[in-house]
């Protein structure tokens, strides 16, 4: 059978995936994605009317949100529990006074899945249109991914339901115009600022605000578990659950943050970080000698070597990989730690520096500002986003190496594993390269840019501030709608632009943002600089 998908970065030839997808996903589980998103936005128009007249739809809001977040890339690829998935949200949509009917066996779930495809929004709407309806369906992914963490830690905001709601009923309009959906997109930008605030304040509110803290990234002897993904949350239980086992915890990919924060570097068996971004994790985990678990989304599929150890939790699922349920129970993973060899030496310890969130930067303002004001600090670079495995990245390692030495490089997300082991060493102190986070801490770079703004009394386009942006996934998404909700302008997007964004949608972000693709390192830090 065939599929159609181009929601990612890797999507085969930039075109869309049309065969099997790049990143592992099956046509049929494709098909029960896409049946899962048309389930979403049926649950969510009646969903929406309800809210209108008053009602409460608590059911509606957390399986929408979760649904969304289930069909990001590299997070559930198991076609069964997407269909489970499926039924449980038919049932939410009768209840709520909506109809569907749903074939009994796996093979007709996916045959309808297949008939409410992009390709078929494509034949009728054109891809302009079916474009700019997935910029926003991936925005809100990204959206409901970052909702979702804030939500197992205790905040949400009853407005973000809502408009995941109105949006998802919108995308079932028939004949959307492009000023429409522009501005839905810009909507969805300004909801993500909200839900960022609500996770930082959550992470920050449960863990401390991150410190800048040096992470060792060589091993330690002793037996270990490997953690992956996103969740702090999970991170925490574990470290708890393996307290006085002699079990060595490391973090992998966008877990490195999690050193940062007090309430976690707290436990003195979290050793250090192994291994560097997700699209490596294959032949790093094969040579981890211990237990691997992996937190929301970034696996791949995993190598039979090291299947019978690596397990998933929350929304992540592989088929055939063990699964760790709600009751939150690591013995599972513990015991396969206990089984396998660990690391039998202890290699001299090198540290990296990360922990450089907007209270710990902010804290060091004054010095920033008065480097700028002197002239030592001349321009600030966000290079940073979602790392991946297709040719073409190591635009970012060499424009990092390129940045002259009178210049700070903020970064944040799996992106900076191209760099973040490299010295850059300091400006009066104030080292030059500043680890922000996970990419969720686009909001700390966003107070950061903000409070900069008001210290030298300009907007954020006037400062000597460059953003080089790499995207992969949904998340990335969702975080250049806000940048673009905010108005910031002459963002640059690499290695390449998305599939969806035709020339048409394209046109617009550059006559409104002049957002553009990556060039050359040369052409490029000579534009950001003024040379």
């Amino acid at each position: 059978m065939n599929m159609f998908c181009y929601q990612c970065e890797q999507t085969s030839q930039c075109t869309g995936c049309t065969s099997f997808g790049v990143c592992g996903k099956d046509p049929e589980t494709a098909a029960l994605q896409d049946l899962l998103m048309q389930v979403c936005k049926k649950i969510s128009e009646k969903a929406h009317a309800k809210r209108q007249a008053g009602e409460t739809t608590r059911d509606a809001d957390l399986f929408v949100t979760e649904g969304l977040f289930t069909t990001v890339t590299n997070v559930n690829f198991d076609a069964n529990d997407i269909a489970g998935i499926v039924s449980r949200g038919v049932a939410i949509l009768k209840e709520l006074g909506g109809e569907w009917e749903l074939p009994d066996d796996l093979d007709g779930m996916i045959s309808q899945g297949e008939q409410v495809g992009i390709e078929s929004r494509m034949t009728t709407l054109g891809e302009d249109i079916t474009g700019l309806q997935e910029l926003i369906l991936y925005g809100l992914k990204g959206t409901a991914a970052y909702a979702d963490h804030a939500y197992v830690l205790g905040k949400e905001d009853d407005s973000v339901f809502a408009f995941f709601h109105e949006a998802m009923a919108f995308l079932l309009n028939p004949a959307p115009t492009v000023d429409e959906l522009v501005a839905l997109a810009l909507k969805t930008g300004e909801v993500n600022l909200t839900v960022m605030g609500l996770l930082d304040a959550a992470n920050t509110g449960t863990y401390g605000h991150p410190v800048p803290t040096p992470v060792n990234i060589n091993p330690v002897k002793g037996k270990a578990i490997l953690v992956s993904g996103h969740d702090l949350k999970d991170l925490e239980i574990l470290l708890k659950q393996t307290e006085g086992k002699g079990i060595n915890i490391y973090t992998h990919g966008e877990m490195l943050p999690c050193h940062g924060y007090p309430e976690l570097k707290k436990y003195p068996h979290l050793v250090g970080n192994y291994g560097g971004a997700w699209q490596d994790q294959r032949k790093e985990f094969e040579a981890f000698p211990g237990a691997i678990l992996m937190t929301t989304n970034c696996i791949q599929k995993p190598k039979e070597n090291y299947k019978a150890r690596i397990f998933t939790s929350g929304l992540v699922q592989w088929p055939g990989v063990q699964h760790i349920g709600d009751d939150k129970d690591f013995s599972p993973v513990i015991n396969a730690a206990l089984e396998a060899e660990g690391f039998a030496e202890t290699e001299p310890e090198k540290t990296i520096l990360t922990g450089f969130g907007h209270n710990a930067v902010l804290g060091v303002a004054p010095q920033v500002i008065d480097a700028v004001k002197s002239g030592a600090l001349k321009h600030f670079f966000l290079i940073g986003g979602c790392d991946g495995a297709k040719p073409g990245r190591n635009y970012y390692t060499d424009f990092a190496e390129a940045v002259p030495d009178d210049c700070a490089i903020l970064t944040l997300a799996c992106g900076k594993f191209r760099f973040n082991k490299l010295e850059f060493g300091d400006i009066g102190g104030i080292p030059r390269l500043l680890d922000i986070g996970q990419c969720n801490d686009a909001y700390s770079a966003i107070q950061i840019a903000v409070a900069l703004a008001g210290a030298f009394e300009c907007g954020v386009n006037d400062l000597p501030l460059s953003m080089i942006l790499s995207w992969y996934e949904q998340k990335a998404v969702c975080i250049l709608l806000t940048l673009l909700h905010l108005g910031i302008k002459d963002i640059k997007v690499g290695p390449s632009l998305p599939a969806f964004i035709t020339p048409t949608v394209l046109n617009v972000l550059v006559e409104n943002f002049n957002i553009a693709p990556v060039t050359t390192v040369e052409a490029d830090l000579k534009e950001c600089l003024g040379a």
